[in-house]
Parts: structure tokens; C-alpha cells; sequence
């Protein structure tokens, strides 16, 4: 790696998987040769995902597949996190009813618990996570389990999933069937919860660990929630309009376009008169509007209207027209997804 780069002050990186390593089946271009890098200047590299259909081997040999360095026990899953909390609060060896994949079925197993899928074997707890195939009959059987008594569980609240095709259904939407049915909210153990951040320290022993992340509302805010940094790139869900107008508890440390930039320096972004520069562009709020004036790379006329913005709005959120005009006629949208 080179001198002061990005990446230099952390000895864990704690990346999400959709949207930032793949989309769908596909990698991100350029992110396995920058985990690549990364892991050869002895980086620790953990992948933590709020997808808990699959286990961390497939998980694993589908990111090998697509050139990035990962073993399974490089893997954190919110299944992981979800049988820890379910491990937690109910007896050893209780059967609990899996609404959702193999994945979770593996994690509670590796806790002494017992999945089962039917309502009828009187599970102490119901733990829904997304899978491909998951079925009216199983959302009908955590239901009656729920109406019972049975602690539930949902390994993520993500509403929506990042595909090659665009955005799916996530967890969090499923789990409203069930929540809705019964009048019962799920203990979340994935981002932004605790959970699945306690799960990924405990596993990598990480001292000084970056969350890497293309969601606001998961990576970004679960990094607040843990104290520690958190790099925001743009190639998954998260557009720049998103970013501008996100709320205190969901503004990372750093912004950039892909992972590539992990290994070269992070422009800083200084104080210019009322206003905030970076690198070619300047960036102010003057009469409610966001004025934004440069040239260069888009991704630092960003980071200076982040800033600017950011202060604007101290506490609150910036207004999304005045965003958006600023953004319509500065940026060329190079290097920069378009809101």
C-alpha cells in the first residue's frame, strides 16, 4: 500500500457484501483487486453481511470465485447474529422455527439450537430471514408460533436488496407479513443494530476497525451506532442526493466512488472563506440554496458539498430541492452516480 492512504490508520475492514463487493452474482468492478491489496498489506478483511440466506462457506466461495481473498470464518453474518441473540434468551437445545434459508438453520445449530418449521413443535422462537424460496405456508407457520408466545426474531430490517436487476424485496419487508399479522416487532439483530457489529468484533479481535458500506441506513448508521468510522462508496443504493440530505446519525467519515479508493490518499476538505473546498471544487450555502462551483474529479466536488451541507443542517436534514438544483447543474456525474 502507499503512504498515507486511506486505509492506513485501520487493521480491519468490516465490508458489506451487496453493493459494495458484488451485485447479484457479478463483482463491482475493481473491488476484488482492491481487497486483493488490501489483505497483502495485512489488512484483516471481514465480510459482514445482513443477508442470511446463504451460509458464510457459500458466501465465502462465491466471493473467491470472483477473485476477492475469503475463507468462511472471514464471513459475519446476521444469521450469525440472530442465533447469538435467540442463543441468549432461550433454554439450550430449544427448537426454534426458521423462516428462511440454510443459512440460519447452520447458525443455530452451531448454538445447540434445534430449527424446526412448523408451529406445531412449539418453537421458543421464530427467526425470519430472506431466502429465495420462502413460502406463504412458512410466514403462516411463524405466525401461529408468534401468536403463542414464541420471541421473534428477524435477522435484518432491510426493506429493499441491491440486484443486478435492480432493487428487491429485502427482509424488512417480509417480516412486516408477520409483524402485521400478529401485532409483534422482531428483535433485529443485523445493521444498524448491535448485534451483528458485536458479532463481527468478537470474531476479528479488531482494535481499529472501518465499516465499508453503500447504504445510509444500515452500514452507515450501524458504524455510528458502534463509534466507529465509516467509508460510504457509491455503487450501490445510495446516490448522491441520498447522501447530501442524510440525517447526523448517517454521515460517514469518508466518501468515495469504489473501493479503489483505499489506497490512495483522502483529499482533505478545508475551510474556504463561508464555505468548504476540496481539491478543485468549493462548496457553500448562500440564501437556503447549496451553491456548488469547480472542476476535476465529481467525487471531491462531493465531498466539499457533503461537508457544507452537513454543517448547514447541523442537527436536521438539508432540503432535497436545494440539493438537487446544486447537483443538476455542477456535477457532470464523472466518477459521481447521478441521484
Amino acid at each position: 500500500m502507499d503512504s498515507n492512504t486511506l486505509i492506513d490508520p485501520y487493521d480491519t475492514l468490516l465490508l458489506d457484501l451487496d453493493g459494495v463487493v458484488y451485485l447479484g452474482r457479478d463483482a463491482v468492478p475493481g473491488a476484488p483487486e482492491a481487497l486483493r491489496r488490501a489483505a497483502e498489506g495485512g489488512v484483516r478483511l471481514a465480510y459482514v453481511t445482513n443477508n442470511a440466506s446463504r451460509t458464510p462457506g457459500a458466501i465465502a466461495e462465491h466471493l473467491s470465485a470472483l477473485g476477492a481473498p475469503a475463507r468462511a470464518e472471514d464471513v459475519v453474518t446476521s444469521a450469525q447474529a440472530a442465533a447469538r441473540l435467540v442463543a441468549e434468551r432461550v433454554e439450550p437445545g430449544s427448537a426454534v422455527l426458521v423462516v428462511g434459508g440454510m443459512g440460519l438453520r447452520s447458525a443455530l445449530r452451531a448454538h445447540g439450537l434445534r430449527p424446526v418449521s412448523t408451529a406445531a413443535e412449539e418453537p421458543a422462537a421464530v427467526v425470519q430471514g430472506i431466502a429465495p424460496d420462502l413460502s406463504y405456508g412458512l410466514l403462516c407457520e411463524g405466525t401461529l408460533a408468534v401468536r403463542r408466545g414464541a420471541l421473534f426474531v428477524a435477522a435484518n430490517a432491510d426493506t429493499t436488496m441491491p440486484s443486478g436487476r435492480g432493487e428487491s424485496p429485502g427482509n424488512g419487508a417480509m417480516a412486516r407479513v408477520i409483524a402485521a399479522a400478529t401485532g409483534v416487532e422482531p428483535v433485529v439483530a443485523g445493521k444498524p443494530e448491535p448485534p451483528l457489529h458485536r458479532e463481527s468484533m468478537l470474531r476479528t479481535g479488531s482494535r481499529r476497525p472501518l465499516v465499508v458500506g453503500d447504504r445510509l441506513d444500515t452500514d452507515i448508521e450501524g458504524a455510528t451506532n458502534a463509534g466507529v468510522d465509516a467509508l460510504l462508496v457509491l455503487t450501490g443504493v445510495t446516490g448522491p442526493l441520498d447522501l447530501l440530505t442524510a440525517g447526523p446519525h448517517r454521515r460517514p467519515a469518508y466518501v468515495a466512488a469504489d473501493l479503489s479508493a483505499l489506497h490512495r490518499p483522502y483529499p482533505a476538505v478545508l475551510r474556504s472563506g463561508d464555505g468548504w473546498a476540496c481539491e478543485g471544487w468549493s462548496a457553500r450555502w448562500d440564501g437556503g440554496r447549496l451553491r456548488l462551483d469547480g472542476h476535476g474529479e465529481a467525487i471531491d466536488g462531493l465531498r466539499a458539498a457533503c461537508t457544507a451541507t452537513w454543517e448547514a443542517a447541523g442537527e436536521g436534514r438539508a432540503d432535497e430541492d436545494a440539493v438537487k438544483a446544486a447537483l443538476d447543474s455542477s456535477l457532470p456525474g464523472e466518477g459521481v452516480r447521478r441521484p
